[in-house]
């Protein structure tokens, strides 16, 4: 059994890298404590949230912890180079509310792959990570495919040299997460967005190319940005980061009266679905206060019936095969 499949259930820390508005590190500890005391052993974090803001505040928080309590991934890709003369402006252009002190570099060459995680072990005060991602190569200037060659060697380089125990990448892209299942480089891949309540076209093209490879997967942004992360959508709901259409609207309440007639709700749906797939050993949630984590821990321990799944699946909202 991999160490993915020993914690299933991470917590994704973009918010303690002030995602969308700012935290003290006060709150941002308290945050983190809460998801300790809800039994997550399983840390997601990157350069890119919040300039390094998050592998700070969770390598401070986790150097009070037995090293082999928990697992840490974070990922490469995304240089952070010093802004000329200091901070300029904030960095909301990029969601997350800190000064705009660096910049970032989409690097996946060798050398840029090795300094990443130079930096950010130092950030984490860590010697080695369990886990480490190729970031978003769909975004990287030299394309998707040069990115994902270059990067997936040198990670694999890395992990030879004991520097993590699983390598992959993290993306919503489809193209860009079947490469890589197929890339026989792949350990694990962090499936953004794509297998959730509303979003199965991981399902369909990225799960099977998994399964053939032996290549696992842990799901996150699995509330699309927000629309399944409250029992009952608002109108003005957002999915994947843009304003959710009607019809994705009226899907979501759908899929909200079945959990409602079954005793659930959405939200603790949305958690447990993804693990409905073979090859996804894990998923990620978040929260930004402490209230909030514990009442998303809770979710994640409410079992799901198996009708529920039933009767998404006879209705046509969601795959056959999850049923």
């Amino acid at each position: 059994m991999s160490i993915l499949a020993d914690h299933p259930l991470a917590f994704g820390a973009a918010t303690v890298g002030n995602l969308y508005r700012a935290l003290s590190d006060a709150d941002a500890e308290a945050t983190l404590q809460a998801a300790w005391d809800a039994g997550i052993r399983h840390f997601d974090t990157a350069p890119h949230y919040g300039l390094g803001l998050s592998e700070r505040r969770l390598g401070a928080f986790l150097r009070s912890k037995p090293r082999d309590e928990f697992i840490v991934s974070t990922k490469v890709g995304r240089l952070l180079e010093p802004v000329p003369g200091g901070s300029d402006g904030d960095d909301m252009a990029h969601d997350f509310a800190v000064p705009r002190t660096h910049e970032r570099r989409y690097d996946a060459s060798e050398a840029g792959v090795r300094r990443s995680l130079d930096e950010s072990l130092e950030r984490l005060g860590l010697d080695r990570v369990d886990v480490l991602y190729l970031h978003d190569p769909d975004v990287a200037p030299e394309g998707e495919r040069a990115a994902l060659d270059a990067g997936l060697s040198a990670l694999a380089a890395l992990r030879q040299e004991g520097m993590a125990d699983a390598v992959g990448i993290g993306s919503k892209s489809l193209t860009a997460l079947e490469a890589a299942a197929t890339s026989g480089l792949a350990d694990v891949l962090m499936v953004s967005s794509r297998i959730t309540l509303l979003d199965h076209s991981a399902i369909e093209r990225v799960v099977p190319a998994c399964a053939a490879r032996g290549v696992e997967a842990i799901a996150v942004s699995i509330f699309n940005s927000g629309l399944l992360a409250k029992p009952r959508p608002a109108s003005d709901a957002r999915y994947d980061y843009g304003a959710a259409d009607r019809e994705l609207l009226a899907r979501a309440h759908a899929i909200a009266d079945v959990c409602e007639a079954h005793g659930v709700d959405l939200p603790t749906a949305a958690i447990a679905f993804p693990l409905r797939m073979p090859t996804v050993v894990a998923r990620a949630v978040s929260a930004s206060r402490p209230a909030q984590m514990a009442e998303t821990g809770a979710r994640a321990a409410t079992p799901v019936p198996d009708a529920v799944w039933a009767e998404l699946a006879d209705a046509g909202l969601i795959p056959a095969e999850c049923a």
